[in-house]
């Protein structure tokens, strides 16, 4: 009894002290004892290692780039001699695994940097929206209301037609175009948290309106906008794929998830295997960000301090 009695005293002052901890304390708690969370970080990492070693596992493990044809491998099915068709080969030889690798670094970098562009315009167009208001705010509802009425495929395919499809291009305008969602957000946080004591306070003892929009407003905002970008990221790269099967986004040779699924495609019947990995790949990436994006927006809500 007197074990038991002690035990659960352990735990409850272990309990006051992670309910008193910070927030991102207490949010790293929850996160290491999430554990499909933490899959999904070690499935998103591992693909972004492999992707980064795309050269060197491509020289010294495949001996093969991603650009080598060899005519008469064709079509070849997954074999382990030579490991460089260990998944196939398309359909004028090229490897299909080393071909992934490459890709895999096109399509994380398309999703992550426009997504970091993305957070960004959002973040700044938002925040001062929000804090500013007036003839301000009203340009941007009206910017915002006219980008969401417009379908954002149909936006990106006239850009498409516009501008020739590659990496910078389409990182650009998928970060210009889709920051409307983060933008709408950090508004809407903004107006409640401009009337906040802290704030009033801020301005009393004569603090700029950057320093409380940058120093006071932003950081109550920023958690959860990491959890809006983790989502965002699974759907830029989505997008990404579905410009590629229309032949409107990275143009080959240059190999990305998406255009490598588009070129498998128009042969399935002949060669299935090649439609299989960058459809994994794919849904992999884009089911461990929406994951972590999960998982962070329970570690941060503030309802659930404390909580097991």
């Amino acid at each position: 009894m007197a074990s038991a009695a002690a035990e659960s005293l352990v735990a409850g002052v272990r309990g006051s002290r992670r309910a008193s901890a910070g927030l991102w304390s207490d949010a790293w708690w929850r996160i290491r004892h999430d554990r499909v969370t933490i899959a999904a970080f070690v499935v998103l990492a591992v693909l972004v290692v492999l992707a980064l070693a795309a050269d060197v596992l491509a020289d010294h493990v495949f001996h093969m780039k991603f650009e080598d044809q060899e005519l008469l491998k064709a079509y070849a099915k997954p074999t382990l001699d030579p490991l460089a068709y260990m998944l196939g080969a398309d359909e004028i030889g090229r490897s299909q695994v080393v071909r992934l690798l490459y890709g895999g670094r096109v399509s994380l970098a398309v999703a992550f940097l426009a997504s970091l562009i993305n957070m960004t315009v959002g973040i700044a167009i938002g925040l001062s929206a929000g804090y500013y208001r007036g003839v301000w705010d009203d340009i941007v509802t009206w910017s915002v209301t006219t980008l969401n009425s417009i379908p954002t495929l149909y936006l990106l395919l006239i850009f498409a037609g516009l501008f020739t499809p590659g990496p910078p291009v389409l990182i650009a305008v998928l970060g210009f175009l889709i920051w409307t969602g983060i933008a709408n957000f950090v508004r809407g946080q903004t107006f409640a948290l401009r009337e906040r004591e802290f704030v009033t306070a801020a301005r009393t003892v004569g603090a700029s309106q950057a320093r409380i929009m940058i120093r006071h407003i932003l950081p109550n905002i920023l958690p959860l906008i990491f959890v809006l970008a983790a989502i965002d990221a699974g759907g830029i790269i989505l997008i990404e794929s579905a410009l590629s099967y229309l032949g409107l986004g990275i143009t080959p040779p240059t190999p990305s998830w998406g255009n490598m699924l588009t070129n498998a495609a128009s042969y399935f019947v002949r060669a299935w295997w090649l439609v299989v990995s960058p459809g994994v790949m794919i849904f992999l990436t884009v089911l461990s960000l929406y994951l972590i994006g999960d998982g962070l927006r329970d570690a941060l809500d503030p309802r659930l301090r404390g909580s097991r």
